[in-house]
């Protein structure tokens, strides 16, 4: 079930791109952030309310609801106005290909932060992550 899930964030993650950038024409980025943000959290919030799961929130940890607002700020806010700033002025393909190094991002500071242990596996994709940029480039 995790392969299909992926396989899922995969498929919107490659397209929704092309409606941002579209979206964007004659939009500011901010302006453009912000009503998708709006949406999915309304989206979310009903959900939430209609699933009866709007009352766990009571029972989160103040630590865990901080950690949350630290990733949001960065990957929600943070990273997608960079992302929808850089999505309005370039190229789709080659903002796409940029953001699509996080993962190398990501191995580095899950080795130095989170003490992860460094697989062959992780080496060689994020090497041919980098490569893969460069010869685009």
């Amino acid at each position: 079930m995790v392969y299909i899930f992926a396989f899922i964030g995969m498929l919107c993650w490659g397209v929704s791109p092309l409606f941002a950038k579209m979206g964007l024409r004659n939009m500011n980025p901010l302006l453009g952030l912000s009503i998708r943000t709006f949406f999915t959290a309304s989206v979310l919030f009903f959900w939430m309310l209609v699933s009866g799961k709007a009352a766990e929130i009571a029972s989160i940890p103040p630590k865990t609801i901080i950690l949350l607002v630290v990733e949001a700020m960065l990957a929600t806010l943070i990273g997608d106005l960079a992302y929808f700033a850089a999505l309005k002025q370039g190229s789709a393909s080659i903002v796409m290909l940029i953001m699509a190094c996080s993962p190398v991002v990501t191995i580095i500071c899950s080795i130095l932060f989170l003490h992860e242990t460094l697989t062959l596996t992780n080496l060689i994709g994020g090497c041919l992550v980098i490569v893969g940029l460069i010869l685009v480039i």
